[in-house]
C-alpha cells in the first residue's frame, strides 16, 4: 500500500530538526532507505516553499512535493487524497492532523499518524541492519586457506 505523507509532521518525530537546513532532504533519504526495504512507494508533502522552489520532484522510489508558501501540506494532501477517488482505499495517509486523517478516512484511506509511521521506519530499519545466517567455515576449509595463501605448511 502507498504512502502519503506530511514530512512536517514526520521530522520531530524522527529525532531530526526542522529548523535545521537539511531536514527535508534527511527525511527524502530515510523514507528512501524504507522503499529499499519494503518495496513501497511515497509521496511526501512538505509545505513552506519559496515560489520558485514550488514544485514535486522525483527522488527515487520518492515523490516529493514541495508547496509554495501560503498553502499547506495539509491542503495538498487532501486535495491528493480527492483526486484518487475510489483507489484512495489503496493509501495509507501519514499525517498527525486530525482534520486530514478525517477526510483521508472519509475517503476510505488507511490512516497512519506520524508517531506510529516514525516506529514503523525505526522497525524496518532495525530489522534490516540484522545480519541473516552467517556460515563458518569448517577446520578444513580454514586449512585449505591457510595453505593456499602460504600461511600454514603441510606437516
Amino acid at each position: 500500500m502507498p504512502y502519503l505523507i506530511d514530512g512536517h509532521n514526520l521530522i520531530p518525530k524522527l529525532g531530526l530538526r526542522l529548523d535545521s537546513i537539511d531536514d527535508e532532504t534527511e527525511l527524502i533519504s530515510i523514507l528512501q532507505e524504507f522503499c529499499r526495504l519494503t518495496r513501497k512507494q511515497i509521496e511526501v508533502f512538505f509545505d513552506g516553499a519559496p515560489t520558485p522552489h514550488a514544485e514535486t520532484r522525483k527522488f527515487g522510489p520518492i515523490i516529493a512535493h514541495f508547496v509554495r508558501l501560503g498553502t499547506t501540506a495539509d491542503t495538498a494532501i487532501r486535495n491528493r487524497v480527492k483526486s484518487l477517488g475510489k483507489s484512495a482505499k489503496n493509501w495509507t495517509v501519514v499525517s498527525s492532523d486530525r482534520q486530514v486523517q478525517a477526510e483521508a478516512r472519509a475517503a476510505q484511506a488507511e490512516v497512519v499518524s506520524s508517531d506510529s509511521f516514525a516506529t514503523l521506519l525505526k522497525q524496518a530499519r532495525n530489522s534490516a541492519s540484522k545480519p541473516t545466517d552467517e556460515r563458518k567455515l569448517s577446520n578444513q576449509e580454514v586449512e585449505d586457506w591457510l595453505k593456499l595463501f602460504g600461511e600454514r605448511k603441510d606437516k
